[in-house]
């Protein structure tokens, strides 16, 4: 008796893999055990750098925040305290919003806490 082997099931898999492989260069595009490996490592980056892409956005908010403050001889750590003890509940992605395309909301915001 034949042994029994799920070909289309396979067939799906290296389809999948070698779809998601398109556009890699060389033999990674089109070679099975490369293509697999390569898309494997492809998509740890994809999933370790949707997080890093959080911490990143977050430290040009604060950097942001930091030189909108110091130009009116305010710290960023003092002024972020000042903003949390006030009860001003705008967080960081607005705050930075705020001080880069509305900056007279920012400095309503900036004396209000003063």
């Amino acid at each position: 008796m034949p042994r029994s082997v799920n070909a289309v099931a396979s067939r799906a898999k290296r389809k999948r893999v070698l779809k998601l492989a398109k556009g890699y260069f060389g033999r990674k595009k089109n070679v099975w055990t490369v293509a697999k490996n390569a898309v494997e490592k492809g998509l740890v980056y994809a999933y370790h750098d949707r997080k890093q892409k959080k911490r990143e956005y977050r430290a040009i908010w604060i950097q942001r925040i930091n030189a909108a403050v110091r130009e009116h001889g305010m710290s960023y750590s003092a002024f972020i305290g000042k903003v949390k003890k006030s009860g001003i509940n705008l967080d960081r992605k607005v705050l930075a919003d705020l001080a880069m395309n509305h900056p007279e909301a920012f400095n309503a915001v900036l004396n209000k806490v003063k």
